[in-house]
């Protein structure tokens, strides 16, 4: 029986660790947040920003605007009014189609495409600023930095182990991710340069289990397996933007950023039992975690403003991935490698001051994106290419805004045995400034 036991925990983790590569044959299953993805490394990386910067592609580096709270360059938090808060609180709502190629063992559409969808809201981000002087302010928040989220369901095919042991299913699911808290200061020196810094901190948990269930001869076991990584660590960002003005009413700025790398720190506990009449603890292990690092990242952007009604931008970020270790992906041609980002947005505002037609004083945003992932699957990298589209809406006093934000996109391929998607995804952040540290003149 024990023999038997250590082929089974075998031929499970070979067929459940191959779900990716054989989702066409596989009931895709969707979760909140689901993307079959996230099955690697520390998940699906989140796009940063707030509606703001995503209805514009998601650019910012070179971006300073007293209006919004833009926390993708440290150095930007000096774009501001004195002595103004800042608040920012964003929602997201994704929608996303799943496509694979489908096979004879599952009931297929008419175009041989297997299909499956998952809808989700969820809270995006929190962040705030204040002012600390005259040309400097610090800011703090708490953003999600990547999501686990998959699950893969099929059925045994092999006519031999069916012939030996019956009908089995397997199925694989995680869940979890890691959060990105961060506190920040920024300066601005000689009215042109600004200079910002933060300290992040990575923390979060993540859940991946698997299981072989028998549904034909009871008598054997059914295998439960998985691990589960509680990680955390510091980190920090360093933020340049350069403004040069080019006439009365046009402006550039240049931004950078470099993200340091940090090692996550934390344990890792993987356990594995056999379920029957009685529940055997096959393996439990607890420990440390190794190669488990957040890569650098380096960022380049520039932005043209024009006065107060439009503004257009480009970002480049690269972030390298070679020699990063996830733990082993048995059946899949998995691996590790850079990662670039390229983005291209703009913003118009008709008439901010236009006390006779209301459409005129709303903003309007649009722009592109593509997307290089770190993952390479089956030889071909995954890669994200988009639209995105928005409105800022002003409402009461000072810079009070509602803004809203969508993204139409696709990431993966059918070719090489992938999956594919197309998604929808809506954005609403509340932008919020008040004014204070005002002395009050008069009781």
């Amino acid at each position: 029986m024990v023999k038997k036991i250590e082929i089974l925990l075998t031929l499970t983790a070979l067929l459940l660790g191959s779900s990716l590569k054989q989702a066409s044959a596989q009931d895709l299953v969707a979760g909140n947040g689901y993307s079959p993805y996230s099955l690697f490394g520390f998940g699906d990386p989140v796009r940063q920003g707030t509606a703001y910067n995503l209805s514009m592609a998601g650019i910012g580096i070179g971006d300073r605007n007293v209006r919004y709270l833009n926390y993708l360059n440290p150095a930007a938090v000096t774009a501001r009014e004195a002595r103004s808060f800042m608040f920012d609180f964003g929602l997201e709502s994704r929608n996303v189609l799943y496509q694979g190629n489908a096979a004879t063992s599952v009931s297929e559409t008419a175009s041989g495409v297997l299909t499956s969808a998952s809808n989700t809201f969820n809270m995006h981000h929190i962040v705030a600023s204040l002012p600390i002087a005259t040309h400097s302010a610090f800011k703090l928040g708490v953003v999600p930095y990547s999501t686990v989220n998959y699950a893969f369901q099929a059925d045994e095919t092999s006519d031999r182990l069916m012939a030996e042991v019956g009908d089995i299913r397997y199925t694989r699911r995680g869940q979890g991710g890691l959060y990105q808290a961060f506190l920040g200061a920024g300066v601005t020196l000689w009215n042109r340069l600004s200079l910002g810094a933060d300290l992040d901190y990575y923390f979060g948990e993540i859940n991946r289990y698997s299981n072989a269930a028998f549904a034909t001869k009871t008598s054997y076991r059914s295998i439960s397996s998985g691990w589960t990584d509680n990680v955390s660590c510091f980190g920090g960002k360093l933020g340049l933007q350069y403004t040069q003005p080019l006439s009365k009413t046009m402006v550039a700025v240049v931004g950078a950023t470099y993200t340091f790398s940090s090692k996550l720190r934390g344990t890792e506990t993987r356990y594995a039992y056999g379920v029957a009449d009685a529940t055997d603890t096959l393996v439990f292990r607890k420990h440390s975690l190794e190669n488990y690092r957040v890569p650098s990242e380096l960022g380049v952007g520039i932005t043209l403003r024009g006065a107060d009604r439009w503004m257009v931008g480009f970002d480049y970020t690269r972030q390298d991935w070679n020699g990063m270790t996830f733990g082993g992906y048995p059946g899949v041609d998995f691996e590790a490698g850079v990662a670039q980002n390229f983005r291209a947005g703009f913003e118009i505002t008709p008439n901010r001051y236009d006390v006779r037609h209301f459409m005129r004083r709303l903003t309007y945003r649009a722009g592109a994106y593509r997307e290089m992932s770190y993952m390479r699957l089956n030889g071909s990298q995954v890669a994200s290419t988009g639209v995105t589209f928005g409105v800022g809406i002003p409402v009461f006093r000072y810079y009070n805004s509602i803004n809203l934000g969508v993204e139409l996109g696709q990431r993966g391929t059918l070719a090489n045995n992938l999956i594919r998607e197309r998604y929808f995804l809506f954005t609403l952040s509340f932008n919020l400034h008040d004014i204070w540290f005002i002395p009050v003149l008069y009781n």
